[in-house]
């Protein structure tokens, strides 16, 4: 198809006549603080260069800001994941078997703190936390139970959060195929596998940066060298970055300056990234800013295909495209009037859909008060279905697109986190900005001036600075069982006296060679893995190799 000049205007931009009613507020601007004007048109456009063959192209082509593929959601829905996880592999079972049963065509599992941080149940450093945020995970034995009976080969989408622990992770299911007889090419997983956004805003990293760096990207190694086509080996992940209180544009820029020094790490070890063939994704948060959202989701399609493009050297459309993952972001969820969750998370689904998200969760409305309760689950679940179904907002590919304060906004997205990138490369890329806390500062300074703004009313949160009342939370709340640590310990002591203890300690010893020798650790996990060592004993030999990172000062 032959590109098309974009046609200019010999309309100026017009004088806005004076409104006769005053406006409501003094300044109009985006979440992320950028200028709203009155009236776009036309010329706002022209003024920026904007050209469709070059901003926007056709839907799955480069740059892909309309979408990934030519069809989108008339040819295949987004994978609605549910994400699920609490207290006892048992109990995680359960919820995962009910939310396939009420339509859920992905799961993603949450995990403990402990188990993030490679901390098994008889942890001192565990005591309290066990099951609390999530499962937990001590050995491959975990893992058998939790997808008991659960067809996982037959999943649209298969996740996880692990992020210090990715190579244990890919080990684990690993060795749960094989136990099952499938094949690795016979399922779809998904690992977050993202350790730099650990050192900038949870906090849940284990390593060094640099130790982590290179453990992550072990993953990406492994899965291209075994041709493991359809495990997709690292998500790069906006959402907890936005959590914890960045600008649209600073997640963005923050997320794919990571994706930037991930991947400059792959090519370090003789890869390209046409090896990875799109098996990467991008995983963002989403508030209620409906049009801010939907222009931060084409914009970042847009920088990323861009990037793999002109800096990469990526050959193939497919390695230019990311596919983006999205949740509802729970931090804009309040524990005032909870209920009134339900329709910001519609709001929220409705802009990741019209942004093109591949897969989306909806946060349960009880997110601010506790793990979800089952009702909450299913109703996150229906929201994204009544949209799919009953809004016809899928009818067609990005309807967005032309939208003078859309493209617009796209635009100016674009512009603000490609000098936030080019600021943090010249520092040396993600590493250095850890080191030096550039991330971890940026991040406090906009959390604090968000909350600022809500205390001087500047921005209304319903039911929190205005229209709230004193009604009693009458909610159903999960609650955990307090005798799921004890259990889980137990049942980890019956681990260690049922196991080939020997074979244990030489695994152990082979993946402490490994590091040593500074080897992709993929290999002697999963011999560790298989020997049912447990995630404790694989990171404590890690720690003592590599040592650990404490981010004290700046949390």
């Amino acid at each position: 198809m032959a590109k098309k000049k974009s046609q200019k205007s010999n309309r100026a931009s017009p004088k806005l006549e004076t409104t006769q009613v005053p406006e409501w507020k003094d300044k109009w601007e985006t979440d992320s603080g950028i200028p709203v004007k009155r009236l776009y048109g036309p010329w706002d456009l022209e003024e920026q260069g904007f050209d469709y063959w070059k901003d926007l192209g056709e839907p799955g082509h480069y740059p892909f800001t309309r979408g990934l593929t030519p069809g989108m959601y008339r040819s295949n829905l987004w994978a609605m994941v549910q994400y699920a996880g609490y207290g006892s592999p048992a109990e995680t079972n359960k919820r995962f078997k009910y939310l396939l049963d009420q339509g859920a065509t992905g799961l993603s599992l949450a995990l403990d703190l402990p188990t993030q941080i490679g901390y098994d149940s008889d942890s001192q450093m565990a005591t309290g936390e066990v099951g609390k945020v999530g499962v937990h995970i001590d050995s491959l034995r975990d893992i058998e139970i939790i997808f008991d009976d659960i067809a996982f080969d037959k999943l649209q989408f298969l996740s996880t959060t692990a992020n210090a622990i990715g190579p244990i992770y890919l080990a684990w299911m690993l060795a749960l195929a094989e136990k099952r007889g499938f094949k690795p090419d016979q399922f779809h997983l998904n690992i977050q596998n993202d350790v730099l956004k650990e050192y900038i805003c949870r906090g849940t990293q284990i390593f060094p940066p640099k130790a982590g760096l290179k453990f992550a990207t072990d993953v990406a190694e492994f899965v291209v060298k075994n041709h493991l086509d359809t495990i997709y080996p690292m998500a790069f992940c906006g959402y907890h970055i936005r959590d914890a209180g960045s600008t649209a544009v600073q997640e963005i820029a923050f997320t794919l300056i990571n994706a930037m020094t991930v991947l400059d790490e792959f090519c370090a070890r003789g890869l390209k990234v046409d090896d990875l063939a799109g098996r990467y994704r991008i995983f963002l948060g989403t508030r209620t800013d409906l049009f801010e959202e939907v222009a931060k989701f084409r914009a970042c399609r847009r920088i990323f295909a861009k990037m793999m493009k002109d800096r990469f050297g990526a050959k193939s459309e497919e390695a230019m495209s990311a596919r983006l993952q999205g949740m509802t972001l729970g931090s804009s969820y309040t524990a005032q009037q909870p209920l009134n969750n339900i329709i910001r998370g519609t709001v929220q689904a409705i802009a990741s859909i019209l942004g093109g998200e591949s897969n989306l969760v909806v946060t349960s409305y009880d997110e601010a008060l506790a793990l979800p309760s089952k009702e909450a689950a299913t109703i996150a679940l229906r929201t994204q279905q009544i949209v799919a179904y009953e809004s016809n907002i899928i009818s067609t590919v990005d309807p967005l697109a032309g939208s003078y304060y859309v493209e617009n906004l796209t635009n100016e997205i674009e512009h603000r986190a490609r000098e936030v990138m080019d600021k943090v490369e010249a520092m040396g890329k993600s590493v250095a900005a850890i080191e030096t806390a550039y991330f971890q500062q940026e991040l406090a300074e906009s959390a604090y001036n968000w909350q600022k703004q809500i205390e001087a009313k500047e921005r209304i949160i319903v039911g929190v600075n205005k229209y709230q009342d004193n009604e009693p939370i009458n909610i159903k709340l999960h609650q955990a069982d307090s005798e799921t640590e004890a259990q889980q310990v137990r049942n980890l002591k019956a681990l260690k006296r049922e196991r080939h203890n020997e074979g244990v300690l030489q695994s152990l010893r082979d993946v402490r060679g490994a590091a040593k020798k500074n080897e992709n650790m993929v290999p002697s996990i999963l011999e560790a893995v298989k020997a049912y060592a447990t995630n404790g004993e694989i990171c404590d030999v890690l720690r003592d190799v590599w040592g650990e990172w404490r981010n004290l000062g700046w949390f």
